[in-house]
């Protein structure tokens, strides 16, 4: 399983400045290179080196450092044309399409270049590398990270790692291969619903209510307004700021949460039951006043960090069809429209019980998290007469 971890550089000032100026070279490079595959349409990476390599080489680069530039460019082409094929750009025609259809890709002065083994080198016991600049190799730079991840590094760092720099913060972020915990035998399933007003709900009783988050991404819709009304450069960089300041504070909640559910589950020896919840933006019909909420909602985030924890200690996982489960009983399995009262309260008109609607969604996930997982293991090979 491959996860990343991220280190924070710390150098001095000659060698900042030689990262600094590192990055924008490659990106210039790697701008170049776009435009040239552009022009003359070069579908393939080989291709596409036969006409640049050589250049690179004379603009400075060293041969790795070239590479993965041209590699850089070609994986962004590819990404390009995997998206126009899903739809992700809009339809033919449209205004978005065109503009992304019409020009070469470009590349921020401070874009992330990939480093493979011979450029970069760790030194663990010290927490410095060694890495390839324009003007050198320069050794000797000093990192910090936490300890379980500097534990991670040393035990699982495996293949590239992209150097980055933000707001005049160098980072390396590297890639690891963590190998995936063997799967126990669940003695159970734990139901997880996952909402706007409470992010998660799970039937063993735990919930995440999603108040202080929703309170948080409100504000911070009403600070946007504010700063796009006054169309300046200093908004605009404050917007971009505000961005990734919500971004990091969503993922932050995303992962308590994560963490919270897959420990319960390993502690008690049981499975999870996630409801399958991809395409869910496209097929739900909303008032635009829901709208935004729905669009902010980081579910399949939350989504992708149980599942990565679930398989990294073990526990089993799986997905469920969620179809009417906020309609159904969890006693007695009747369905009906009219059993959801509100958003919060559930009232089953066949037996009578009355619960939270969440609380209750999550029991019938369990439910059918054990039913699915039973009929994974049956066989389904005929009996030999």
């Amino acid at each position: 399983m491959k996860i990343v971890a991220q280190v924070k550089l710390i150098p001095d000032a000659a060698q900042a400045s030689a990262l600094s100026a590192t990055l924008r070279m490659v990106n210039d490079a790697a701008n170049w290179v776009s435009e040239v595959a552009f022009v003359n349409d070069v579908p393939r990476e080989y291709e596409l080196r036969k006409h640049t390599y050589a250049q690179l080489k004379e603009q400075g680069l060293g041969a790795q450092a070239a590479q993965h530039v041209i590699k850089k460019v070609r994986d962004a082409y590819t990404t390009l044309h995997a998206n126009l094929r899903a739809g992700n750009l809009g339809p033919k025609g449209s205004k978005r399409r065109i503009k992304a259809e019409s020009k070469s890709i470009t590349f921020r002065p401070d874009a992330a270049q990939p480093y493979d083994d011979r450029c970069l080198s760790w030194q663990y016991d010290t927490q410095t590398v060694s890495i390839w600049t324009t003007a050198g190799r320069i050794k000797n730079v000093s990192f910090a990270c936490a300890a379980d991840a500097l534990k991670v590094l040393r035990q699982y760092r495996k293949g590239e790692s992209d150097l980055i720099e933000r707001n005049g913060v160098f980072y390396l972020i590297a890639t690891c291969e963590v190998p995936e915990a063997e799967q126990y035998e669940p003695n159970g399933f734990i139901g997880v619903d996952l909402g706007i007003v409470n992010i998660a709900t799970t039937s063993t009783g735990y919930q995440a209510a999603g108040r202080q988050l929703n309170r948080y991404r409100k504000r911070q819709l009403a600070l946007r307004a504010k700063l796009q009304k006054r169309r300046t450069k200093s908004a605009k960089r404050r917007l971009k700021e505000r961005a990734r300041r919500e971004r990091r504070h969503v993922k932050n909640t995303n992962h308590i949460i994560a963490k919270t559910i897959v420990t319960a589950a390993q502690r008690t020896g049981g499975g999870l039951s996630l409801e399958e919840l991809k395409g869910i933006r496209t097929r739900v019909r909303l008032r635009k006043p829901q709208r935004v909420a729905l669009h902010s909602w980081a579910f399949a985030q939350l989504g992708d960090f149980i599942v990565y924890k679930a398989r990294r200690a073990g526990v089993p996982l799986v997905f469920v069809d969620p179809a009417y489960s906020s309609k159904e009983c969890a006693e007695c399995g009747h369905v009906d429209r009219l059993n959801r009262i509100s958003q919060a309260r559930f009232a089953c008109r066949s037996c009578g019980v009355v619960a939270h609607a969440d609380r209750n969604a999550s029991r019938v996930l369990a439910r059918r998290g054990a039913t699915v997982w039973t009929a994974g293991r049956e066989s389904r090979v005929p009996a030999i007469p």
